[in-house]
C-alpha cells in the first residue's frame, strides 16, 4: 500500500474509531495519526494471532482490523492523557 492509501485508510479508521469512542479536542491530523498507528497495531496483532495477513489494502477485513487497532490506540492515548 502506498503512503496515500495509508493516510486515507488511517483517516477512515481513525474517524470510525473516534465515532465509536468519542474524543474531544482532537483534530484531523491527530485522527489520521491515531488511525495509521491503529492500522499498523491492528495488522500486527492480527498477524501475531494468525488471523490472516496484515492490512493489505482497501478491503473490509483491512478496515475492520484498522478500526479495532485504532480503538486500542485511542484507549491507550486516553489513559496516557489522564
Amino acid at each position: 500500500m502506498g503512503i496515500l492509501s495509508w493516510i486515507i485508510l488511517g483517516l477512515i479508521a481513525g474517524w470510525l474509531a473516534k465515532f465509536i469512542m468519542p474524543m474531544r479536542n482532537v483534530g484531523l491530523i491527530m485522527t489520521i495519526i491515531l488511525g495509521i498507528v491503529g492500522a499498523v497495531v491492528g495488522g500486527y496483532i492480527s498477524t501475531f494471532f494468525g488471523w490472516g495477513g496484515s492490512v493489505t489494502g482497501f478491503n473490509l477485513y483491512s478496515l475492520i482490523v484498522a478500526v479495532l487497532g485504532s480503538l486500542l490506540v485511542i484507549f491507550i492515548y486516553r489513559q496516557i492523557k489522564k
